[in-house]
């Protein structure tokens, strides 16, 4: 008998708890940018998600600090 594992799947999506660990930041400082506009988010309803895409971007935008 074979057990077939899935593949996890790549969210859209993220909540501020999940957008913050993958970050690995804080959930506050995590808040902080999106009050600040520094990461962009949708609101749904009442809650807030934030785009894979948005932070892959705000990733990206991070200047290095210099030597």
């Amino acid at each position: 008998m074979s057990t077939v594992i899935a593949a996890p799947v790549d969210r859209l999506l993220y909540t501020p708890e999940e957008a913050a660990e993958a970050l690995a930041i804080g959930r506050s400082t995590l808040y902080e940018l999106m009050a600040d506009g520094a990461l962009k988010y949708i609101k749904l309803g009442r809650c807030r998600r934030i785009r894979r895409s948005d932070l892959e971007a705000y990733v990206a935008n991070l200047a290095p600090l210099p030597n």
